[in-house]
């Protein structure tokens, strides 16, 4: 099975910027659909921003799209969010998820549709 590395987290203030990576062991069929999700303390899991790593329009959660951006460097094998503007409700544990079929607008914001999980990286935002 596929195996994702996520980094890039840490604490910063409101109004600043990280980027998250996400390795990939390979970045092939099993990676077809990468994603981002995250999860705050005592809240659902949420689905933030996917990439269909052959090629496609990636998604972006309506709630950070103005803000998130999904990009990829298949040489790397590596899926990106760059993370501008962070507020502190955008503070969680951020994950990468695979898929071995493409995203897909109806299921890409499940995250029971991803076979492959990372260990998650955490982001916290401080006002």
């Amino acid at each position: 099975q596929v195996q994702l590395v996520e980094s890039g987290g840490g604490s910063v203030q409101a109004g600043g910027s990280l980027r998250l990576s996400c390795v990939a062991s390979e970045y092939t069929r099993p990676t077809a659909c990468m994603g981002w999700f995250r999860q705050a303390p005592e809240k659902e899991r949420e689905g933030v921003a996917a990439i269909s790593t052959r090629g496609g329009t990636p998604y972006t959660s309506d709630s950070v799209k103005d803000r998130f951006t999904i990009s990829q460097d298949s040489a790397k094998k590596t899926v990106y969010l760059q993370m501008n503007s962070l507020k502190p409700e955008d503070t969680a544990m951020y994950y990468c998820a695979a898929d071995s079929n493409r995203c897909s607008s109806l299921y890409w914001m499940n995250g029971n549709w991803y076979n492959a999980w990372g260990q998650g990286t955490q982001v916290t935002v401080s006002s």
